[in-house]
């Protein structure tokens, strides 16, 4: 942890000339986007799903970086020293308290508790627009499976002439094997549509969190998860174009032919 405060204490000092007593705060968002730079190999290939483990390295690789955070700005003591992180505010508010802390030094609407709302404030827009983009994301793979469901419907008039060689013994199993199909897509559906509107709701629990926490920690929370946010939109985006341009080409080939 030791070393977690000098690297802290250092980029501190040096964004201290432009920023002042807020210049710990500009220091550990720099330090999150750090770590997140780190981690983009591992969010990419999460994103790819090119190994299960790859989407849970990179929360679980977030998991210490977190608790060095919060035991960092709530021990008095680091190494035997004084922690000269405490000493360090946002605007108003000290980096090593909380929201009840806030509320009893000047109430909800005091300096240090509009620190506060603006940090959930914040946290607040960011859930949103993961939820926003959750939902949309649910809705597009419901309409995905709706579209392979109608896909495998529509392939079935067109192997009756074969079937119809067949006797009826044997076709009974191909149309109870065809309606299963039908059903356990329709299921999917069904789950897709409620993880749609449930999951995107989750993103609003890290308010519970940056309210318990120190300011501190609640910073890398809302550094982290916009990061996380971001990063999601940005590799969808770059999969998507990269889809447009994989299509316009095999368009392009056919119209050649």
């Amino acid at each position: 942890m030791s070393v977690f405060v000098q690297l802290v204490a250092e980029l501190g000092r040096l964004l201290e000339p432009a920023l002042a007593e807020s210049a710990t705060a500009a220091a550990i968002v720099l330090f999150t986007v750090l770590v997140r730079l780190a981690l983009h190999p591992l969010s990419r290939a999460a994103f790819r799903g090119a190994t299960p483990v790859a989407g849970c390295l990179p929360v679980l690789l977030q998991l210490p970086v977190f608790f060095v955070m919060y035991r960092a700005f709530s021990s008095a003591e680091v190494g035997g020293a004084a922690n000269e992180l405490l000493g360090h505010r946002l605007f108003a508010a000290p980096l090593g308290a909380r929201w009840t802390e806030a509320l009893g030094a000047g109430g909800l609407l005091g300096a240090q508790g509009l620190v506060f709302l603006g940090l959930f404030a914040a946290i607040g827009a960011v859930a949103a627009w993961s939820a926003v983009r959750g939902r949309r994301a649910a809705a597009v793979a419901a309409i995905a499976a709706g579209a392979v469901a109608g896909s495998a419907l529509g392939s079935a008039p067109r192997s009756a002439p074969g079937s119809a060689r067949r006797s009826s013994r044997g076709s009974a199993p191909v149309s109870a094997a065809g309606s299963a199909g039908a059903a356990v897509t329709a299921e999917q559906q069904e789950v897709l549509r409620k993880l749609g509107g449930v999951l995107p709701l989750l993103s609003f629990g890290t308010l519970i969190t940056a309210a318990v926490v120190p300011l501190a920690a609640g910073l890398y929370l809302l550094t982290t998860t916009a990061w996380s946010v971001a990063e999601r939109a940005w590799l969808q985006y770059r999969k998507e174009r990269a889809g447009a341009v994989a299509d316009g080409g095999d368009g392009g080939a056919r119209s050649s032919l």
